[in-house]
């Protein structure tokens, strides 16, 4: 490049006569007191075509993102605003562990639940999720469309509810969507169900505390679709640890309650407080 402008201005010489501008080096190397050439206007490269879905979120951790009080559970930094619930989704694994499967956020009538995943470098990954998902819902009797959303493609569903019919014997079925967006080696899914996903002027509520998440992909390498780490903080494991003793205990209550009459004795046994002669 240095060299095709040096030959530019030996030419310029050469018709005219005169003189390029002289060069003083210094430390930084050659520097130019001439006119003669314009500065070069920085071309910016092309960005990915899915991030033009998340231009105002979500965001990664390494990008500018808004400032705003947000709950750090490891991989994601969730948008706590208030009139939000933050609901942490658990189950169990093969060994009978809890494990964390996502994040659901509670507004009013709308619920969000949000998974982060490892993804390739390069876009796409939430293009086969879509059809994934899309598989799954036929499967289970229901439908499912493409509709270009605030995020770019998403799936509109209808989702049969088991068990759960009609006076006249039709099937009852639930409206979700299902969003997404691929970001830097990840992508954020998101299901929506309740009004924001079927009432408009909801939708927008919900919308927004999607786009207020910043993922937190790290360095630690992952598989592609591997649902990224989630950890919670102290306060909200020993909630988690409470509630599900409290759960364990109304069990154990339900079944010994069970083997009872109605009047509180045990099946073939006396009424308590009846006593024996």
């Amino acid at each position: 490049m240095f060299g095709r402008r040096r030959k530019k201005r030996d030419e310029q010489t050469e018709r005219t006569g005169t003189e390029a501008a002289p060069q003083r080096e210094g430390g930084a190397g050659a520097v130019s007191f001439g006119n003669e050439v314009e500065p070069e206007k920085p071309v910016p490269g092309p960005a990915k075509e899915a991030d033009r879905h998340r231009a105002t979120g979500p965001w990664d951790s390494e990008e500018d993102f808004p400032e705003a009080k947000r709950m750090d559970l490891g991989s994601m930094l969730l948008p706590m605003e208030q009139g939000t619930e933050i609901q942490v989704n658990v189950a169990q694994d093969a060994q009978g562990k809890q494990k964390i499967i996502g994040v659901t956020l509670v507004r009013g009538k709308s619920a969000l639940q949000v998974q982060p995943f490892a993804a390739p470098k390069s876009s796409g990954l939430w293009d086969e999720m879509r059809e994934e998902l899309r598989e799954q819902v036929t499967k289970q009797g229901g439908k499912a469309e493409e509709h270009d959303g605030t995020f770019g493609p998403e799936l509109k569903a209808l989702i049969p509810v088991k068990g759960r019919k009609t006076e006249d014997g039709r099937q009852l079925a639930q409206r979700v969507r299902f969003i997404g967006v691929d970001g830097p080696r990840w992508v954020l899914r998101g299901v929506i169900r309740g009004d924001g996903a079927s009432k408009p002027e909801t939708m927008a509520e919900v919308e927004q505390l999607f786009a207020g998440i910043v993922v937190v992909r790290g360095d630690q390498p992952a598989p592609p679709s591997e649902l990224l780490p989630i950890t919670v903080p102290k306060q909200i494991q020993e909630q988690m640890a409470q509630a599900a003793r409290t759960r364990a205990a109304q069990q154990a209550a339900q079944r010994g309650n069970a083997g009872r009459s109605p009047n509180g004795a045990a099946p073939g046994g006396p009424p308590e407080g009846s006593g024996r002669s």
